[in-house]
């Protein structure tokens, strides 16, 4: 390629939308498409995605992305994709698919409390995770138990991301990132194990895992059907691949030891890279993503989502706004912060504490408008941020300053109030998709761009602005927050009353 302009293609595969986006070597992107697919839900609790559907979706996205820049598909270096992790993705032995569970789904909530209470002691001391509802072995487990013919039928059981790799190169596999992240290999060595396995009650599912790889491995090779049907060049590599979380962490700056990655996004993540895996049964989970590389995670359904709903079910009905979202922070920016100003919990999806958790808007007096309800939900997202991060802090996980990423960095308040009550420095990266990047970053470091992480981190990314705490606000949200948890823990009982129902029906 030494004529040539050499490009990296990132793609970044969410529980609906599919980006493609290609970028030039210094991170500048030169074009996007995304395509929004379907959730099925064929009854309460489940999620499902259908395979042929997200397959379209993808090839469509890179189709249209390599049309819109205007280049030659020869020219596109590598290809990386990152994925959201867990749910489950079946196909059977001769490659059809069987199923496509999201990690939205809850149908294995039982299955999960079940492992839990038998083996989650057990489970952390291998794969430092414990069970969940969408956690893939824990998905797997169920399927064996409720749907013993399909899961007799599978042949490889995948990832999001794995699938549409598969598609691409034809080949079974997965990365570490990924398959860590879903506690299904041993940690800190990042291998399956069948000791795990059979902890899950899964023992013969060695046989139906793909081949794992570390995430920058070459997992195989644009084939000539997937050439015809993208317009991607055959023979173009594909890397095996990243856990979401940690692609969006390198594609806004962060990589090296002891830096901090805060996404804002539809789930609260918060996680900090070392080098060696943080052993706490507090912690969420951990994934590896190469030798002596790992990010330490706490995250939950608690962030920038409820600032969405707010704006679908309040600001968007009628049409009342051409920018809702400009609305909201406008409304945010004309309140000045006071102690007595209402509390928002951000639990309108539940909590990491329990999913009986449930959202509100405490402390409401006559003369509050818009902006003070707004404000607290902003403060209430940053809330739990921090409340999470104080778990990676009590493991012995610190920072002393963080890149804050996803839809809530795009705001021109919440970065400020993030640094404020996080007492730390925030940057935020220029790049947006920075999950496509990531990916694309471990593409280059495959194709020999770039020796290292390190070296494409720091030649495709840049941050856009810095925001430093204001000292005279430590007060304000030290005294806050402490009200935020304390109305938490009395809420707990009122919750799970409300979770149980009635105890008996009103005549």
């Amino acid at each position: 390629m030494a004529d040539q302009a050499v490009y990296l293609l990132g793609l970044d595969a969410g529980n609906t939308i599919i980006k493609a986006v290609l970028f030039d070597l210094a991170g500048r992107q030169l074009a996007m498409h995304a395509v929004a697919g379907r959730s099925h839900t064929p009854q309460p609790g489940y999620v499902e995605r259908d395979l042929g559907d997200m397959w379209a979706d993808a090839r469509d996205a890179i189709r249209a992305c390599i049309a819109q820049a205007g280049i030659d598909a020869r020219e596109i270096a590598a290809i990386g994709c990152a994925g959201h992790g867990n749910g489950l993705y079946l196909i059977d032995r001769a490659g059809a698919p069987l199923i496509g569970i999201q990690s939205l789904d809850t149908r294995a909530a039982g299955t999960a409390a079940t492992l839990a209470s038998r083996n989650a002691e057990a489970l952390h001391a291998i794969c430092l995770q414990k069970p969940w509802p969408a956690q893939t072995p824990t998905l797997l487990a169920w399927v064996k138990q409720h749907a013993p013919d399909l899961y007799a039928s599978t042949g490889t059981a995948m990832l999001c991301k794995d699938f549409i790799t598969y598609r691409l190169t034809g080949e079974r596999v997965s990365d570490v990132s990924d398959m860590s992240g879903c506690g299904l290999v041993r940690m800190p060595e990042g291998v399956y194990d069948a000791e795990l396995l059979a902890l899950y009650g899964i023992e013969d599912a060695q046989a139906k895992l793909p081949r794992l790889l570390d995430s920058a491995d070459i997992a195989g090779m644009i084939t000539a059907t997937a050439a015809a049907e993208t317009g991607l060049a055959e023979g173009t590599p594909v890397i095996a691949g990243y856990f979401d979380v940690v692609a969006s962490a390198m594609g806004a700056g962060v990589v090296r030891p002891g830096e901090a990655s805060v996404i804002a996004g539809t789930w609260s993540v918060n996680q900090v890279f070392s080098t060696a895996p943080v052993v706490d049964p507090n912690v969420f989970m951990v994934a590896r993503f190469g030798p002596g590389r790992f990010a330490n995670i706490e995250s939950s359904a608690t962030s920038a989502a409820n600032l969405e709903w707010y704006v679908r079910e309040f600001v968007e009905r009628g049409a009342h706004h051409d920018d809702p979202f400009a609305h909201c922070n406008a409304a945010v920016g004309a309140v000045t912060p006071a102690w007595d100003d209402p509390i928002f919990h951000p639990f309108l999806y539940g909590s990491g504490q329990g999913a009986e958790f449930r959202a509100g808007f405490y402390g409401l007096a006559g003369w509050h408008r818009e902006g003070h309800l707004l404000r607290a939900l902003f403060e209430g997202v940053m809330f739990e941020h921090k409340r999470h991060i104080d778990v990676l802090k009590n493991a012995g996980v610190g920072f002393d300053k963080a890149v804050l990423s996803g839809g809530g960095s795009r705001s021109e308040h919440w970065p400020q109030i993030f640094a404020d009550g996080l007492g730390v420095p925030i940057t935020v990266p220029e790049a947006r998709e920075t999950g496509a990047l990531g990916a694309a970053i471990g593409a280059g470091v495959a194709a020999g761009l770039f020796d290292d992480y390190e070296a494409g981190v720091d030649a495709m990314t840049r941050q856009s602005a810095a925001y430093r705490p204001d000292p005279a606000m430590r007060n304000h949200y030290d005294r806050r927050y402490r009200a935020y948890c304390g109305l938490a823990d009395t809420l707990r009982s009122f919750w799970a009353e409300q979770a149980a129902g009635p105890s008996r029906t009103p005549q």
